[in-house]
C-alpha cells in the first residue's frame, strides 16, 4: 500500500494573530462530530501527529477552555475567538485541526465522515489511540 506524500498546509483564525503549519496529505480525511461543543461550532478535525505540526505565530493570543475529563485543551484565539486546532481527548499527544481554517490551495481533496462524539465512550473503539500517519 503506497502512502500519498506529505505536503505544508498552512492556516489560522479570522482575525490572523494564531497560524499554524500542518504537514499532510494533499488528500484530508475529516470527522465532523456531533458532540456538544463540534457541533454549535462547525468544526471539522483533522487529526495529526505533534511533529507534523507547528504554531508560527500567536501563542500569546490563544485562550484555553476545558470541560468534562478536562483531557482535551481548547485553544482559542482571544482576539476574534476562532479554534483553528486544539489538542483532542483522542490524541492528547497531538493536534485536531479545523480543516475549515486551512488556507486555500494546498487541500486537493477533502473527505468528511461523521463521528458520534455525542456518545464518545461508546464511538471511540478501545485502544486506538494510534496515528493514521
Amino acid at each position: 500500500m503506497s502512502e500519498e506524500p506529505l505536503v505544508s498546509h498552512r492556516g489560522g483564525c479570522h482575525c490572523g494573530r494564531v497560524r499554524f503549519e500542518i504537514q499532510a496529505p494533499a488528500v484530508l480525511g475529516a470527522s465532523e462530530c456531533n458532540c456538544s461543543i463540534c457541533s454549535k461550532s462547525g468544526y471539522l478535525h483533522v487529526i495529526v501527529r505533534s511533529e507534523h505540526f507547528n504554531l508560527l505565530s500567536g501563542q500569546d493570543a490563544l485562550s484555553t477552555y476545558t470541560f468534562n475529563t478536562g483531557t482535551a485543551r481548547h485553544l482559542f484565539c482571544s482576539v476574534c475567538g476562532i479554534k483553528s486546532f486544539y489538542v483532542p481527548r483522542s490524541h492528547p499527544d497531538g493536534f485536531s485541526v479545523n480543516a475549515r481554517c486551512l488556507d486555500a490551495g494546498t487541500v486537493r481533496e477533502l473527505m468528511v465522515h461523521a463521528f458520534d462524539g455525542q456518545h464518545w465512550e461508546q464511538s471511540y473503539p478501545r485502544g486506538r489511540g494510534e496515528f493514521e500517519r
